[in-house]
């Protein structure tokens, strides 16, 4: 039986970095985390883990946005971003010449969707997608097997929604101000309430806004593309589970028995949830996009 082909993984992050190295979630042989610096520190510790590795290919699952279109002079770099300092980093170019190995990247959200179809709850599914709630909010979509995507890949996690009765937060990020990742990702979480999400008890009336305004972009992704399934993890979501049953129940009201999403909404105990993979997620979105340029 042949042996199966060694990925060093890096998924990027905006709080933190993972470098894994393995072929899957049931063979992982190695895994270090780095802080999320400047780019040139984050870099050269990644590639202090790397340079201990021996792998046959590399595979990125990054925060965003990127650079996904290959005839791009800028091909697999970092675009505008929230993220300071990162702004127009390359990835692709300085770790192929580094490594000489084959090597393929995605945005963290659609590299962990297709970890899933590998290896998560989406497994036999054509259309499917994940959001991520941490540092950024983030929609990764996929239909007929691969990540969707026109000109430059979607931004899900910067679609607006209908604020809230009574909510007059300006919103957090600096592009959009109140649009989805400026109302409920981490920074904007603690700049919103005093405190970071970790800190807001279970019960407390933040978490009202927070369904309401997640509601509003499961909402529009169910209406545009009624995904088979959609799994939602992050840091934030990861650490309040408990709030699956009350997004279920105001996306179901959200959707109002209209047409055929009627039977959709009826049927969200099993099409929105956490990922399969847990936490484990986003780092085999990693391994499974060195699997891609291996061919695998």
């Amino acid at each position: 039986m042949a042996s199966l082909p060694m990925i060093a993984g890096l998924e990027l992050g905006g709080t933190k970095c993972v470098a894994i190295l393995g072929s899957g979630p049931d063979d992982i042989r190695a895994r270090e985390t780095v802080p999320t610096a400047d780019p040139a520190t984050t870099l050269a510790a990644l590639e202090a883990v790397l340079d201990g590795w021996q792998f046959d290919a590399i595979g990125i699952a990054s925060f965003g946005p990127l650079e996904l279109d290959r005839q791009a002079a800028d091909f697999g770099s970092i675009t505008a971003t929230t993220k300071p300092g990162w702004t127009g980093t390359d990835l692709t170019r300085r770790l192929s010449a580094r490594y000489a190995r084959p090597l393929a990247i995605q945005t963290d959200v659609a590299g962990a969707a297709l970890a899933e179809a590998r290896w998560g709850a989406a497994r036999g599914l054509a259309t499917h997608a994940y959001i991520t709630i941490g540092t950024g909010v983030g929609v990764g979509l996929i239909a007929d097997g691969r990540p969707v995507q026109g000109v430059a890949h979607g931004e899900g996690g910067h679609m607006r929604v209908a604020r809230a009765p009574g909510d007059s937060f300006a919103g957090w990020c600096p592009f959009h101000g109140d649009c989805v990742e400026g109302l409920i990702s981490g920074p904007a979480l603690a700049e919103r309430f005093g405190c970071p999400g970790r800190d807001l008890p279970d019960d407390g009336p933040q978490w009202g806004l927070f369904v309401h305004d997640l509601t509003g972009l499961l909402h529009n992704l169910v209406t545009v593309a009624a995904p088979e399934r959609i799994a939602i993890g992050g840091g934030v979501i990861a650490e309040r589970e408990h709030l699956f049953e009350r997004l279920r129940a105001a996306l179901a009201a959200s959707i109002g028995g209209y047409g055929s999403l009627e039977a959709y909404a009826g049927e969200l105990d099993r099409r929105l949830g956490p990922p399969g993979l847990g936490t484990l997620a986003g780092p085999m979105g990693a391994i499974a996009m060195g699997l891609e340029a291996l061919g695998a």
